[in-house]
């Protein structure tokens, strides 16, 4: 009987403290504050103005769209332009996106994708101002902070005011991963920073322009401080270890937060033949091919909104699956990168000269051509860990000059 009691007792506590702490993590949801939701700080800096704006489905206040909500206020918008996956961010990764106009306001919107990823001088010539508003993911070949580089370019070469509304990073409680070589550059990686990066966009904007990463046209009408022609919205009570929950999925195949903290890690195989779980209800959780083993997990990639197109479409493929509740994805992850599933899915892969795409789109991911051939010899992920350390402290030095939020 007292030994009942005492367990009774013991699941009570337990439930007890699970509670407080959601309750606590629910709190601190709650004090966050994005910047597009400051509007008493940067309306003033647009009434009167012709504006144009970059943005997509993320770019909300509560529950109402950044533009709708700014129309509202009588903001003068002439322009939207829209990034990868369009402005509603309906299109598939790498999808051609067409210049529109907007059904619910009329207003003309200019994809800034493809071969058009920075704005003209044509495009912006009717503008007194540009606003910058996405919600990022934290990894550096998530391309929105490709877009917001050529975006900060092309307002500092026209000599037009940027306001950036700075949104939390979902990953931006870690530093991780190889740092790019510039020798592979690409929209999916332009700048010399690790795959996961632990900044906002605000603070990468920061180090971009601090780093000299911008175009030597850029440098002649940036100067730093109050003066800038870019200035920086932050959020209120962030800080980089809190848990940042989307209130809007970012992109198709990041539906659930479990997706966005795996896709640091399972994105690497979009340069392999595998699967990586595109065209399923659990992008990025699941990965797998038709050849690997069939006592493995098994499913089936079929075409969904997002996923009109990819590998193993039909096709039942033998894998893993990495999905489980987001407390227990972060729990597996660990705030690192995870090499394990890359090396463990090549090693069982029976045709080994197959597993990595002929384009070399891996060296793209991976920012070099180093990582590949480590997987091929067999090194382990600790051996490949050691390799990354030199660069990477560098960059985390680097880092720190441009934080605007407390790192605990």
């Amino acid at each position: 009987m007292k030994i009942l009691r005492f367990l009774t007792v013991a699941i009570l506590m337990l439930y007890t403290l699970q509670s407080c702490a959601q309750s606590k993590k629910l709190q601190e949801m709650s004090a966050i504050q994005t910047a597009a939701e400051q509007t008493e700080v940067y309306l003033p800096l647009l009434q009167g103005k012709k504006v144009g704006i970059f943005a997509n489905q993320t770019s909300v206040i509560k529950n109402t769209h950044l533009v709708d909500s700014l129309l509202l206020r009588g903001v003068m918008i002439k322009k939207i332009f829209g990034p990868e996956h369009g402005f509603r961010g309906k299109a598939d990764a790498g999808e051609h996106v067409n210049n529109d106009v907007d059904s619910k306001t009329g207003i003309p919107i200019i994809s800034l994708y493809g071969n058009h990823k920075k704005p003209t001088a044509d495009d912006l010539k009717d503008l007194d101002m540009m606003v910058f508003d996405i919600q990022d993911v934290g990894v550096r070949f998530y391309t929105f902070i490709s877009s917001l580089e050529y975006f900060i370019e092309a307002a500092l070469e026209n000599n037009i005011p940027l306001i950036i509304l700075d949104r939390p990073n979902p990953n931006g409680f870690y530093v991780d991963g190889p740092v790019l070589d510039k020798k592979f550059k690409s929209f999916v990686g332009m700048q010399p920073v690790p795959v996961v990066y632990g900044l906002t966009l605000g603070e990468y904007a920061l180090m971009l322009c601090g780093e000299k990463w911008l175009s030597d046209k850029a440098y002649k009408n940036y100067q730093p401080g109050e003066n800038s022609l870019i200035k920086i919205i932050p959020c209120k009570n962030y800080r980089h270890s809190s848990k940042y929950i989307l209130p809007v999925n970012p992109s198709p195949n990041l539906k659930q937060m479990q997706s966005i903290y795996l896709y640091p890690s399972t994105c690497f195989f979009e340069g392999t033949i595998l699967s990586e779980g595109r065209g399923t209800d659990y992008p990025f959780q699941l990965f797998g091919h038709p050849d690997l083993p069939d006592t493995l997990f098994s499913f089936t990639p079929k075409p969904n909104e997002g996923a009109k197109s990819s590998k193993c479409f039909h096709q039942k493929c033998y894998g893993w699956n990495l999905s489980g509740t987001t407390e227990q994805v972060l729990q597996s992850l660990d705030n690192k990168i995870q090499l394990k599933y890359l090396l463990d899915a090549y090693k069982l892969f029976p045709g080994k000269d197959s597993f990595f795409l002929k384009n070399n789109f891996f060296h793209k991911l991976a920012g070099n051509d180093v990582l590949m051939e480590q997987i091929k010899k067999g090194w382990s992920e600790e051996q490949i860990r050691k390799s990354w350390e030199p660069e990477l402290s560098k960059y985390k030095a680097i880092r720190r000059k441009y934080l605007l939020y407390i790192e605990l």
